[in-house]
C-alpha cells in the first residue's frame, strides 16, 4: 500500500473516530448500568480507529503507542471475553520496554 493511500485511510478513520466519540460522550449509561457494554462497544471501536492509525502510519511503527493500543483494546474487551483474562495480558505488553 503506498502512502498516499495510507493517509487517506487515516484522514477517514479520523472521521469515523470523531463520530464514535460524539456517540461514546452521549451515551447515557454509566458503571453498573445495563448499557454500560453498549457504551463500552463504541470505546472498543475508538480503540480501533488508533490501533488503524498506529499500524498505517508511513513513519516506522511506534511501538509506544502500538502498546497503548493493545492495551485499551484488551482491557475494554475483557469485559466481553472475561475468561480469556485479557486485562491480564497487559502486563506483558510493557515487560519488553522494562526489559531494554
Amino acid at each position: 500500500m503506498d502512502d498516499n493511500t495510507k493517509q487517506q485511510l487515516i484522514a477517514q478513520s479520523w472521521q469515523i473516530h470523531s463520530e464514535v466519540e460524539q456517540a461514546y460522550r452521549a451515551h447515557p449509561a454509566s458503571d453498573h448500568d445495563p448499557l454500560w457494554l453498549e457504551k463500552q462497544r463504541l470505546l472498543l471501536a475508538d480503540m480501533a480507529m488508533h490501533l488503524l492509525q498506529t499500524a498505517l502510519g508511513t513513519q516506522a511503527l511506534n511501538q509506544d503507542a502500538l502498546r497503548n493500543n493493545l492495551h485499551a483494546i484488551l482491557t475494554v474487551s475483557d469485559a466481553f471475553l472475561p475468561h480469556a483474562k485479557l486485562k491480564q495480558a497487559t502486563a506483558h505488553l510493557h515487560q519488553d520496554s522494562l526489559d531494554n
